[in-house]
């Protein structure tokens, strides 16, 4: 089979990597317009079982990553001059240009052909192959060209959000919360190497203005906001690759991802708020789907029925983590509601924020009968069982209108430059970012306040 993938994330190269072990015949080019090392973005974090998984699927590229990665745990916020710790699993975290570099190693090891600096003419027609796969990022050109049949929709963030680095390691996950005069921002860390840790730093678009990063060059928005995360970051810098570019985050769903032999795959097929940190683990598991599906197709049949499977395997896998991803968005978006809660309260819910019930029960009461369910073992599975089903079938008519619409972005208007090609400075290093969420955990969240999985985790 002749397959030519459109970008060489983590998502194309993995699909490479497992469609070449399963059969060395073949044909496999990825297309990528940034130069070989180029990325964007700093660290990107995972969990224990995704780790599980790539080791079941290629030991090899695994033991790489496995090495290549920080290990931290647990979660510590900084809220009004306090520090509050909540235990949690252990996770892990990659630089983002030493994951892609162990993958696209890898994919060459196994005769994968990957073309560097070569971007696809708007205009021409899409590489002569059995199967095309879109993986192109959240901006794919190639999803654009059947936007109608795709039936993409894009929605905008309130919130702004910053991606950066910082020389400060943190070894759990870390939160800082900061009230100014202009409303709250935060920012969200995690180490990824012995020597640098990934900082997302959000807030609303009026403390944006308020506090005056509109005009801001590099080195006085770094400064700023060094000061503001002063005792958070203990004296250490915070960096940008390039000019820092506030975005809003913009989220993407598809009504379907396969048209001809057109596949969609990643953030060209699904997009998940950066609060959870699910991206990357999402890309692994929409390659692993796809490449089990391709494996059922006898050579020269149809992939009409395998990439059929794939959709709804993947589409039906999604929804609980598109309801975590579009609940934690909102529980920032309306972080006021939360922020006048006693610290211990606050960082609770922030482990909770993936209820759908919460947004609709004063945040005390929430959090006392939250305590209650701590305390009543029998109520646990309930509760989980519970808000796993009311969150699917509020993600199902949340997602209704884009099985309707042709592409349409709904979004007030875009923050910084929309195609930013510049590594670091584009819109799609919010596939990773704060509060990781396990990609198959239910919305809902672990009953009581334990802090699940800094708290609760994505590509």
């Amino acid at each position: 089979m002749k397959i030519t993938c459109v970008g060489a994330g983590p998502a194309a190269l993995y699909l490479s990597i497992l469609a070449r072990l399963d059969r060395s015949d073949h044909e496999i080019t990825l297309v990528e317009r940034d130069p070989r090392g180029a990325t964007y973005g700093w660290g990107v974090t995972y969990w224990p079982d995704t780790l599980a998984a790539l080791e079941r699927h290629d030991p090899v590229s695994a033991a790489r990553i496995r090495d290549s990665s920080l290990i931290w745990g647990d979660g510590e916020a900084h809220v009004r001059g306090r520090i509050v710790r909540h235990a949690g699993d252990s996770g892990y975290a990659v630089g983002r240009h030493r994951l892609l570099e162990i993958l696209s190693d890898r994919a060459r090891e196994l005769g994968v052909r990957i073309e560097y600096e070569r971007e696809l003419d708007a205009a021409a027609p899409l590489p002569d192959a059995d199967l095309v796969v879109a993986a192109d990022g959240m901006h794919s050109q190639v999803r654009s060209r059947h936007a109608r049949e795709f039936g993409t929709r894009v929605t905008h963030g309130a919130n702004r959000f910053l991606w950066l680095g910082t020389t400060k390691v943190f070894t759990t996950f870390g939160f800082s919360f900061v009230e100014t005069p202009h409303g709250w921002i935060w920012c969200y860390a995690y180490g990824y190497t012995p020597s640098q840790s990934t900082c997302v730093v959000e807030c609303s678009e009026a403390t944006w203005r308020g506090l005056g990063f509109e005009g801001l060059g590099r080195d006085e928005c770094l400064r700023l906001l060094e000061g503001h995360f002063s005792q958070f970051l203990e004296g250490h810098s915070l960096t940008s690759r390039g000019e820092p570019r506030w975005q809003s985050f913009r989220t993407v769903v598809n009504a379907s991802w396969a048209h001809g032999n057109v596949v969609l795959i990643g953030d060209a097929a699904h997009t998940t708020h950066f609060s959870i940190g699910a991206g990357t683990a999402l890309a692994f598991q929409d390659a692993i789907a796809l490449a089990r599906q391709l494996r059922t197709v006898p050579a020269g049949q149809s992939l009409g029925e395998a990439l059929g499977a794939y959709e709804r395997e993947r589409m039906r896998a999604l929804l609980p983590v598109q309801s975590a991803a579009r609940l934690s968005a909102q529980w920032y978006e309306n972080l006021p509601r939360y922020a006048a809660l006693p610290p211990e309260q606050m960082f609770a819910l922030l482990g909770q924020r993936h209820s759908p019930v919460l947004p609709h029960v004063p945040p005390r009461l929430y959090y006392a009968l939250d305590q209650l369910v701590t305390q009543t073992r029998w109520l646990r599975p309930v509760k989980r069982r519970l808000g796993h089903g009311l969150s699917r079938v509020l993600q199902r008519r949340h997602l209704a209108p884009a099985a309707r619409l042709p592409q349409q972005d709904t979004a007030a208007r875009p923050v910084g430059r929309p195609d930013a090609r510049t590594p670091g400075a584009g819109a799609e290093p919010a596939r990773e970012g704060a509060g990781p969420t396990r990609p198959d955990a239910a919305p809902a969240g672990a009953a009581g306040s334990h802090f699940d999985g800094p708290p609760h985790q994505p590509q």
